[in-house]
């Protein structure tokens, strides 16, 4: 898989649980706030999206927990990208930056809802995929 985006993160310690690691709602907002800085860095913004009617909604996500993050663990989010139909299905990766373990995997799969009807964003699929 050819990864198109990266960003390097740490844990916090409030994000960890009673066992010292990552707990598993936490790896959803990592995953979410590197799409997020992937669109910021195509130049899109949600709000002034939603502001034209076009809103970018996850629609289905699948994951898998691997090897756990702990307090202060520096971890890299990398991200894939295609599209299918309507779907924009962005392939997640984090890496404990360390050594390099796979730690969490997910499928993220996004539609436009364009006007409140699903639908295509000429916008979105400029910046995501240069078309």
């Amino acid at each position: 898989m050819e990864f198109i985006f990266e960003t390097r993160m740490m844990v916090r310690d409030y994000e960890c649980d009673i066992e010292g690691i990552v707990n598993n709602a936490n790896y959803l907002h990592y995953i979410e706030h590197t799409r997020h800085l992937f669109l910021k860095e195509r130049g899109l913004s949600f709000a002034a999206m939603h502001e034209k009617g076009i809103d970018a909604v996850v629609a289905r996500m699948s994951m898998q927990f691997k090897v756990p993050l702990r307090c202060d663990d520096e971890f890299f989010s990398r991200l894939a990208l295609k599209k299918e139909g309507v779907k924009y299905i962005f392939y997640q990766n984090i890496y404990r930056a360390g050594d390099e373990k796979l730690c969490f995997r997910a499928t993220v799969e996004l539609v436009c809802v364009v006007n409140g009807k699903l639908g295509n964003s000429e916008e979105y699929d400029r910046a995501l995929l240069g078309s």
